[in-house]
C-alpha cells in the first residue's frame, strides 16, 4: 500500500464528496479515483478494499472536523459555542452528510458498526470532558443531552432545512443550552 499522506487525503476527501452525494452504493474505488481526478487504480493503491476506505473515512472526517481553537478563546459561553458548531455544519455539509451515510452504512457491517461505536464514544466522551474541564455550565448528563439535542437539529437543519423555517434556530439552541444544562439538586 502506497503512504504519501497528502495523496491520502485527496483521496480520502473525494471519496468523502462521493459518499455525501451518492451515498454508500455510489461509492467504489474508481468513483473516488474519478473525484479525485487521478488514474484508475489510485485507490486502490491506498485501501485495500472498501472496507477499509469506510473506515479510513470515518477518521478523516475527524480530521476535518476539529474545532477551531480560535472558537473555543475565552471561553465563550456554551450558546455561542453551539452556534460556531452549527456554522460549521453547514460550511462543512458533504462531511457530516458522508457521516450520516457511514451511520447508515453501519447497519449492515458489523465491522464498520464496531468501528464507528468505538469513535463516536471517544469523541463524545472527549466533548464532554472539555466542557466539564472548561468549566461551562451543565453536569454530565445534560452535556450528553446537549450532545443529542444538537445532533438532531443538525441532521434536519442539513437534510430539510425548510422544516426548521418556522422555528429560528438560534432560539431553540439558546433554550436547549439553559434547559439541558441546569445544575441539577
Amino acid at each position: 500500500m502506497r503512504q504519501n499522506p497528502q495523496r491520502r487525503a485527496v483521496l480520502l476527501d473525494a471519496a468523502i464528496e462521493v459518499l455525501a452525494r451518492e451515498g454508500s452504493r455510489g461509492l467504489t474505488l474508481r468513483a473516488v479515483d474519478a473525484e479525485a481526478g487521478v488514474p484508475t487504480g489510485t485507490t486502490s493503491n491506498y485501501f485495500a478494499n472498501r472496507a477499509q476506505l469506510l473506515v479510513q473515512i470515518l477518521h478523516r472526517t475527524r480530521e476535518r472536523l476539529l474545532p477551531d481553537p480560535a472558537d473555543a478563546a475565552g471561553s465563550p459561553d456554551t450558546k455561542v459555542l453551539l452556534a460556531r458548531l452549527l456554522d460549521r455544519a453547514r460550511r462543512e455539509r458533504n462531511v457530516h452528510i458522508a457521516m450520516l451515510e457511514l451511520r447508515l452504512e453501519a447497519t449492515r457491517r458489523p465491522e464498520l458498526q464496531a468501528e464507528l461505536a468505538g469513535f463516536l464514544r471517544a469523541e463524545l466522551e472527549a466533548n464532554v470532558a472539555w466542557h466539564l474541564e472548561t468549566g461551562l455550565p451543565g453536569d454530565r448528563r445534560g452535556v450528553v443531552l446537549l450532545y443529542l439535542a444538537m445532533l438532531g437539529l443538525m441532521v434536519d437543519d442539513l437534510t430539510v432545512p425548510t422544516l426548521l423555517d418556522d422555528h429560528p434556530v438560534a432560539p431553540l439552541i439558546e433554550t436547549m443550552a439553559e434547559r439541558l444544562l441546569e445544575e441539577q439538586p
